[in-house]
């Protein structure tokens, strides 16, 4: 892939952010993710309008839009300082980048799963000091994929998607001439979840797992269509379970017991596991947060399978050393784990050693490795596929490649669907994609 980078920009939010909010503390779970920017790339086809002018227009749009944007979601606009953990919010500004790709976006949609380690290069710079990156690449026959990165000491994937989504709908407000009843509109959102939420009673934090580097880890994304999710919860259900499996959760369970058949032929035996999904704390905070409360509040639903003749005498569940449990055995761990995390009621006061805690049992988990441990992120029912800057709604939406060894699901266009988007050890990854369950369930014809 070609990709030409035309110039780099800052776009500062279109008025000052006010002295008594240029000083923005991160809260202790903002200062224990990974020094990473998680990536999203959404793609726009060609409308037939979109000649050279209207393709300039549009960009121009995106970046006027962005500084209005970035008026409420001024900490985007700031630079990170690690040693106080803090960032420094005086309108230095997003990176904006615009840039000319050879070719059609069409080559890029029809090979999708060929041009994933292409990706990258839609996705703007990661070493920089600015905490967005955003670049808009422009396809000669007219389509666009604007490719953002947030630093993840700030946004967790739920206040990305709040930023996003207001972008948008900041642009078609102004397209449509509409600008000055945007206030009415758009909820205001707030930052302040370190004077919210006290950091009391913290416990000391067990040493994060290293990242995958990327000479080892490699990423692959699969397709479970509608049919084949309907069959997997067909065979998936059992009478016990309390509700039906949801679409994530038997797709969740399948990608598991692939990943235990791979730990089986590594290490010879089947060993207890645990798989983590990250879930959204903020519905479950009492008294309830202020609306679109940004920073970092994601917390873990972990399911704990544990192997008869694992080493530890635990025989909750009685299994063959060399089998792998049935699907509906995950499903219903999952549930369960599931319903418990959702009817779970925190108070603001246990909100951050709650989520410090959760990471805690993981880090530990890993740091022994005595059990394999799998992460889950499910992006789905956002709502990627509304994202609309006034000349449609995007075609796509991926991922690039991930230096953190997780599975995340995405939507499928048709929002019935889940893209898995997988980042593993190069050879267990050659394992998994021959799992029999793998071939069997996932769409060998996806686009």
């Amino acid at each position: 892939m070609e990709v030409q980078i035309m110039c780099t920009k800052l776009i500062k939010p279109s008025a000052p952010t006010p002295p008594h909010l240029r000083t923005l503390k991160l809260s202790p779970v903002d200062q224990i993710q990974y020094s990473i920017k998680p990536t999203a790339l959404f793609y726009y086809s060609a409308d037939g309008s979109a000649e050279a002018k209207e393709v300039e227009r549009r960009v121009n749009l995106l970046e006027t839009s962005l500084s209005e944007t970035l008026t409420r979601f001024y900490p985007l606009a700031g630079r990170y300082i690690e040693d106080g953990n803090w960032v420094d919010c005086t309108d230095e500004g997003v990176e904006f980048t615009p840039a000319k790709v050879k070719g059609r976006l069409g080559e890029v949609l029809s090979r999708r799963d060929e041009m994933i380690d292409e990706l990258v290069h839609l996705a703007g710079g990661e070493s920089t000091s600015a905490v967005t990156l955003i670049q808009v690449n422009m396809f000669e026959c007219g389509g666009l994929v604007i490719g953002i990165r947030i630093c993840h000491h700030l946004f967790d994937g739920f206040s990305a998607a709040s930023f996003i989504t207001s972008w948008a709908s900041t642009a078609i407000s102004r397209q449509l001439g509409l600008i000055n009843d945007l206030d009415q509109e758009i909820i205001s959102p707030t930052f302040d979840l370190t004077s919210i939420l006290p950091p009391n009673d913290l416990p000391e934090m067990k040493p994060r797992p290293p990242l995958m580097g990327t000479n080892n880890g490699v990423t692959k994304r699969i397709v479970f269509d509608r049919a084949k999710i309907s069959a997997l919860r067909a065979i998936s259900h059992d009478p016990s379970f309390p509700r039906k499996p949801s679409r994530v959760e038997v797709v969740t369970a399948l990608v598991w017991r692939a990943r235990m058949r791979v730990s089986l032929a590594k290490h010879g035996r089947l060993r207890t596991s645990l798989a983590a999904l990250t879930m959204d704390l903020r519905l479950r905070i009492v008294p309830p947060l202020p609306p679109s409360s940004c920073g970092n509040l994601v917390s873990m639903a972990t399911a704990r399978f544990v192997a008869a003749e694992s080493g530890d005498g635990n025989t909750e569940v009685p299994v063959p050393v060399l089998e792998v449990p049935e699907l509906k055995i995950l499903v219903g761990l999952l549930i369960d784990s599931m319903t418990k995390s959702k009817e779970t009621v925190v108070t603001r006061e246990d909100a951050f050693p709650t989520l410090l805690r959760t990471r805690n049992e993981l880090y530990e988990a890993v740091e022994k490795g005595e059990v394999d441990v799998f992460m889950f992120t499910s992006w789905c029912n956002f709502p990627a596929y509304k994202i609309d800057f006034g000349w449609g709604k995007p075609v796509w939406m991926s991922r690039i490649h991930s230096g953190f060894e997780a599975a995340t699901f995405l939507d499928t266009e048709g929002g019935d669907g889940i893209e898995a988007w997988l980042s593993f050890n190069k050879q267990e990854m050659l394992l998994f994609l021959q799992d029999k369950d793998i071939l069997a369930f996932t769409s060998q014809e996806a686009p």
